[in-house]
């Protein structure tokens, strides 16, 4: 799909940017707000660099955490204001 995400790179601390299929690129924020339960664990700054990007969403680690349902909201909000921010 248009909104699958081809490809994540860390900007900073709790920030990359991502690129969908067609072309859209953009900014992800987390705020530390956000990151907690399942999302605890990017708060370690070796953990958050294990970024990647499976089968269109982006993931971290061994496929621990990953924002799945979320490609399609993702590419909406940035392709209206250039960066999601989770909060």
């Amino acid at each position: 799909m248009y909104y699958d995400v081809f490809e994540a790179q860390i900007i900073d601390e709790l920030s990359f940017s991502v690129r969908f299929a067609d072309g859209l690129t953009g900014k992800v924020q987390f705020l530390p707000s956000y990151l907690y339960s399942v999302f605890e664990k990017l708060k370690n700054p070796d953990f958050f660099k294990q970024i990647k990007v499976t089968d269109g969403f982006v993931s971290w680690g061994d496929d621990e955490i990953d924002l799945a349902p979320a490609p399609d909201t993702m590419y909406q909000v940035i392709s209206e204001k250039d960066e999601w921010l989770l909060s």
